[in-house]
């Protein structure tokens, strides 16, 4: 099929390079423009867009799929689909309604439960068991349209943002061009969403990254390992040249006597199993401000620290 692929972070980078491999004619990649990355705040491309151009792909990285112009060159393309992955941008019906069979979105989760931006970081943070891929046909609503095929992916006791989202990626592999040959055959079942059930995956905020060590040791892991690695879970801790930020990157709810009886917030062994408001939480790995990340004992060995986290 001719095919526009629209997606901007890598998890959306590795599915056109599937999409490219199974052989079907990609007239445009649509990616959000390049922005600031790094120490030196340079412009660089998203991932999808320099993966598009290891493949000699036509880019196009427009400010905003509203604008009129840009509306009528995606329609000048005369597509037979649009593939969208995590874009980050909404589509107006002129767009959707351009290629021939319509557009179709990969989403990384099982709908109707977490429509929206951060699906992967909401399954984690609410303690779902199971997520999932889906290839869903594009509507007007977010996240509304009917399905066409799944993949599930069960949530591991160790799973972060990261690791689920290779995971679901991998899946995404195999069931998007699974998916595309279905569509161009005719064959495509497409399965309308439950009406109940549905909920919203909000963009996370950066408030909602400090660890309030006064919540139940189940939650605070869940936080960690849902904001892991971006933008990461954080608390302050005192140390000999002053307060300290620190990232909390992978940790596991702990066992220890001592958790029953302590403050929230108190380091309670030289391993850093931390006191929560019920139970207490080991931190694994960990990333102090303007270092690289590294595992929670390696950080310890070259860092005093207080008795407490804050």
């Amino acid at each position: 099929m001719r095919i526009a692929f629209m997606g901007t972070p890598a998890f959306a980078a590795r599915l056109l390079t599937a999409v490219h491999a199974a052989g079907h004619e990609i007239a445009a990649v649509y990616a959000q423009p390049p922005a600031a990355r790094g120490r030196g705040q340079t412009l660089q491309p998203s991932p999808v867009q320099a993966e598009a151009e290891r493949l000699s792909l036509l880019v196009r990285t427009p400010v905003s799929m509203k604008d009129p112009a840009v509306i009528a060159a995606f329609q000048a393309l005369e597509l037979d689909a649009a593939v969208v992955v995590a874009y980050g941008q909404i589509l107006l019906r002129e767009v959707l309604e351009a290629p021939r069979l319509g557009a179709f979105n990969v989403h990384a989760s099982l709908l109707p439960r977490w429509r929206g931006a951060a699906p992967i970081q909401r399954a984690l943070m609410a303690g779902d068991r199971e997520t999932g891929v889906q290839v869903m046909r594009m509507s007007e609503g977010l996240d509304e349209g009917p399905v066409l095929m799944t993949a599930r992916v069960p949530i591991e006791a160790e799973d972060t943002a990261g690791s689920l989202s290779d995971k679901l990626m991998l899946a995404g592999v195999e069931l998007l061009p699974a998916a595309l040959v279905e569509i161009e055959a005719g064959r495509a079942v497409e399965t309308p969403q439950a009406a109940e059930g549905a909920t919203y995956a909000k963009k996370i905020k950066a408030a909602e990254a400090r660890i309030d060590w006064t919540r139940p040791a189940a939650e605070v892991d869940r936080q960690i390992r849902g904001l892991s690695p971006f933008p990461g879970a954080w608390c302050m801790v005192e140390t000999p040249k002053g307060p300290l930020r620190l990232k909390a990157l992978l940790s596991r709810v702990g066992l220890g006597p001592e958790a029953g009886h302590a403050a929230p917030g108190e380091v309670l062994d030289d391993r850093l199993l931390v006191a929560c408001g019920e139970g207490a939480v080991r931190l694994l790995r960990v990333q102090a401000e303007g270092r690289k990340a590294q595992d929670a004992e390696d950080f310890l060995r070259g860092q005093a620290i207080s008795d407490r986290l804050t």
